[in-house]
C-alpha cells in the first residue's frame, strides 16, 4: 500500500460526514483523477476516541489487499497517509494525528442519496427503485438485474478470501446507469480473519446477514409503479432490528405477491432465517429464481405500457441539477437507457 503526503491532493469540497468518517472530494495532481479523502470523524479525533476508527481502517485494508483489489466493484485504494497532524490541510483544529485513506471516486450515483437532500424535494430514492427493484430498461450487452448480479459476484470473492461483506444497503452502493456497473462506497463492514461484528442485540453476524440485506433491499414485491411518484422515496429504509423480526416482515410482504413470487422468494427467506446457506453461489441461486419470476410477471403485467411511461419520467430526473455532483454525465448516461 502507497504512503501518500496530502499535498498531492487538492481539494474540491466535501462529500459527506458519519459516525465514524469524514469524506472529502479532491483531485489528484498527478494523475488529474478525481478521488476521496477518507478521514476519521474530527470530532472522535478531539476526543482522542478515534482508535476503533483507525483500527477499522486497518482491516479495510487488510481486506483490500486480499480480496478488494480483485473485485471491480470495489474503489481503488491509491493509498494512506503516516499517522499526523493535518489541520493545515483541512483548515480545522483537531490537533491529534490520524491518517487518511485516499481511494478513486466511485462513478455514478448513489442507489439512495442523502436523506437531508429530501428537504430540497430530491428524489433520493430514484437509484434505488429505477435500476435495482425495477430495472425495466438495462444498457445495451448488460444481463438482467446487474444490481444483484454484481453485489453477489463481490460477495463471492471476498468469501473466497475469507470475509463476509455487510452493510451493502443502497446508501453504499453507487451505480452508473450508462454502463450498468456499481460501486461499493464502503466496504468496510467485514466478518472473518478475527473479526466479529456485533450489533446491538442482534448477536455476531455473518454472510446471512448480507443475504436479508439482498432480500430487504433489493427484491421488491409489488410490481413497478405506474405513477413517476412511485421512484422517488427509498424502499424499506427502516433500520435492520433482529433477523428473525426482519424475515418475519419479509413473510408477510411476499404474501400478496403472485404464486411463483412467492414461493421462489419464501423460499430464499426460509434458509435465511436458518442460517442455512452453504454459500454464497447456493443463496444466488436462488435468488435469482425469484428474479427471474419477477421478470416473467412483469413482461406479462397489465398497464406494462403505463409502468413503464412511469419509468422513463422518473428517469429524466436525473438530468436536474442536484446529480451534477457526483461522477455522472446525464447527457451521455440517459440517452442510453431512453425508450
Amino acid at each position: 500500500m502507497e504512503t501518500l503526503t496530502l499535498d498531492r491532493f487538492e481539494l474540491t469540497g466535501p462529500l459527506g460526514s458519519g459516525a465514524d468518517y469524514d469524506v472529502r472530494a479532491a483531485v489528484d495532481r498527478e494523475t488529474g483523477q478525481q478521488v476521496v479523502l477518507k478521514r476519521p470523524s474530527p470530532q472522535a479525533v478531539r476526543r482522542q476516541m478515534h482508535g476503533p476508527i483507525e483500527d477499522r481502517t486497518t482491516r479495510t485494508l487488510e481486506a483490500y489487499e486480499r480480496a478488494g483489489k480483485h473485485c471491480d466493484a470495489v474503489p481503488r485504494v491509491v493509498g494512506v497517509t503516516e499517522a499526523a497532524i493535518h489541520d493545515e490541510y483541512f483548515g480545522d483544529d483537531v490537533g491529534q494525528p490520524y491518517r487518511v485513506r485516499v481511494e478513486e471516486r466511485a462513478a455514478g450515483i448513489p442507489l439512495v442519496g442523502d436523506p437531508r437532500s429530501r428537504i430540497l424535494r430530491v428524489p433520493i430514492g430514484l437509484g434505488q427503485n429505477l435500476f435495482a427493484l425495477h430495472p425495466l430498461v438495462t444498457p445495451p450487452s448488460v444481463e438482467p438485474w446487474p444490481v444483484q448480479t454484481q453485489l453477489l459476484a463481490a460477495q463471492e470473492i471476498f468469501q473466497a478470501a475469507g470475509y463476509a461483506l455487510l452493510d451493502l444497503g443502497p446508501h453504499n452502493v453507487f451505480y452508473s446507469p450508462g454502463s450498468g456497473r456499481i460501486s461499493l462506497i464502503d466496504a468496510s463492514a467485514l466478518v472473518g480473519h478475527g473479526i466479529e461484528t456485533t450489533v446491538g442485540n442482534r448477536g455476531p453476524q455473518d454472510v446471512h446477514d448480507f443475504y436479508l440485506e439482498m432480500l430487504k433491499f433489493y427484491v421488491a414485491p409489488d410490481p413497478p409503479p405506474s405513477d413517476p411518484a412511485g421512484y422517488y422515496d427509498p424502499y424499506n429504509q427502516r433500520p435492520v432490528i433482529s433477523l428473525e423480526q426482519e424475515c418475519d416482515d419479509l413473510d408477510r410482504a411476499f404474501s400478496g405477491a403472485g404464486d411463483s413470487i412467492r414461493e421462489a422468494a419464501t423460499a430464499c427467506i426460509g434458509k435465511v432465517r436458518t442460517r442455512g446457506y452453504g454459500s454464497v453461489a447456493e443463496f444466488a441461486g436462488d435468488l435469482q429464481e425469484c428474479l427471474r419470476q419477477i421478470t416473467i410477471h412483469t413482461a406479462g403485467m397489465n398497464g406494462r405500457d403505463d409502468a413503464m411511461a412511469a419509468w422513463q419520467s422518473a428517469l429524466n430526473r436525473l438530468a436536474e441539477s442536484h446529480w451534477t455532483r457526483y461522477q455522472f454525465d446525464a447527457d451521455a448516461e440517459l440517452a442510453v437507457l431512453s425508450a
